[in-house]
C-alpha cells in the first residue's frame, strides 16, 4: 500500500510540474528569458516566439526578468538544470550574461540572442537590428526635417538608456550624422535606464531645464513614451518636435497630434519568430547564420496607418 501511495504521489507531482511549465512529451522545449514583459517591444518578441513554437509543435517557456540581470542568470541556471532544448536570451546586461551563455553551451544547450548584441562567444545566433546603422538612418531623417521645416538650426536633447550598449549605439549613429551636418546644438543626454518611470522623470527634467528646447531624440520605447508624456504634461506639444525608437499607442497618438515626427520601428515579432525557428533548426541538427539582421522602417504620419492595429 505504501509503495502504491508513493507512486501515485510521484505521478501527481510530475503532472503538476508539467502543467505548471507547459512542458510536453511531444516536440522540443525551448526557453525565452525576457528583459521584461511590461514594454510592448518585448511582449511582441514573446508573441512572435510563441507563434513560431506553436507552428513547429514545440513548447516555449517564458521567464520575465523584470529588468534584472541577476534574475536572468538564475533563469539560465534553472533552464540548464531542466535540460531544455534551447534558450533565447533578450539580455539586460550583454557582457554580464556571457558566463551563463557559456555554461549553457557547455551543457549542450544552444543559445540564441535577440535584440541586445552579445560579445563574441558560443551563442549560435544573434538576431537584431543594426542599431548603429539605424541610428544613422534616423539621424539623416532628422537632419532633412530640420533643414526643410525648422530653419536648419535647432537645439537638441536626448533621452537614452546609458546602461544599454544597444541604445548607446543608436545614440552614437544618430549623433555622428547630426553633428556632421551642423544642424543642432545639443543640450545633452539624460538617462532613462530603459525603465518607464525613470525615463519619464528624465524627460521631464530635461524639458524643465531647457524651456526653449526645440527637438528631442529618444533611443527606445520607455524613453520615447516618457518624452511624449513629458511634452504633454508641460504643455510643450506645440513647441517641440520628437524623434525616436519603437512605436506604442502613446507614440501613435503623438504622431497624429503632429509633435512626434519620425519613429524607427523594428519588427520584434519577427525577431522572436526567427529566434524559435533558429532553435528548431539547431535542435534538428542543422546550422544557422551567426548574425540574422531584421530591417527597420521609419514611421511617420504618412505610413503610420499600417501599424495602428498592432497597438490597439
Amino acid at each position: 500500500m505504501m509503495k502504491s501511495t508513493l507512486k501515485l504521489l510521484a505521478t501527481s507531482t510530475m503532472l503538476v510540474a508539467l502543467a505548471a511549465t507547459g512542458a510536453s512529451a511531444a516536440g522540443k522545449t525551448f526557453a525565452l528569458i525576457q528583459y521584461n514583459q511590461q514594454v510592448s517591444f518585448f511582449t511582441d518578441i514573446t508573441r512572435g516566439a510563441q507563434e513560431a513554437a506553436k507552428a513547429s509543435g514545440d513548447e516555449l517557456l517564458v521567464f520575465d526578468a523584470n529588468n534584472s540581470a541577476q534574475a536572468q542568470d538564475s533563469a539560465f541556471d534553472t533552464y540548464i538544470q531542466q535540460k531544455v532544448d534551447g534558450i533565447i536570451i533578450v539580455s539586460v546586461d550583454q557582457n554580464g550574461v556571457m558566463p551563463a551563455v557559456r555554461t549553457a553551451s557547455e551543457a549542450g544547450i544552444p543559445v540564441v540572442a535577440v535584440d541586445g548584441v552579445l560579445p563574441e562567444g558560443p551563442q549560435k545566433a544573434q538576431i537584431s537590428v543594426d542599431s548603429y546603422t539605424a541610428g544613422k538612418l534616423i539621424g539623416e531623417f532628422y537632419v532633412d526635417y530640420v533643414k526643410k521645416n525648422m530653419g536648419g538650426k535647432v537645439t537638441l536633447g536626448s533621452v537614452g538608456a546609458l546602461n544599454s550598449d544597444l541604445q548607446n549605439l543608436r545614440q552614437k549613429g544618430f549623433d555622428e550624422v547630426v553633428n556632421a551636418a551642423g544642424v543642432a546644438t545639443s543640450v545633452g543626454v539624460v538617462d532613462g535606464r530603459n525603465i518607464q518611470d525613470q525615463a519619464l522623470a528624465a524627460a521631464e527634467n530635461l524639458l524643465t531645464g531647457n524651456p526653449d528646447l526645440q527637438t528631442l531624440y529618444a533611443t527606445g520605447e520607455p524613453a520615447l513614451v516618457g518624452a511624449v508624456a513629458a511634452a504633454e504634461s508641460q504643455g510643450r506639444t506645440d513647441k517641440i518636435k520628437l524623434f525616436g525608437w519603437d512605436l506604442s499607442a502613446q507614440a501613435i497618438a503623438a504622431i497624429d497630434q503632429g509633435f512626434l515626427v519620425g519613429v524607427v520601428q523594428q519588427d520584434p515579432f519577427l525577431e522572436g519568430k526567427k529566434a524559435v525557428e533558429a532553435l528548431v533548426t539547431l535542435a534538428g541538427g542543422g546550422s544557422v547564420e551567426k548574425e540574422i539582421k531584421v530591417p527597420v522602417t521609419i514611421v511617420t504620419k504618412e505610413n503610420v496607418d499600417a501599424f495602428r492595429a498592432q497597438f490597439k
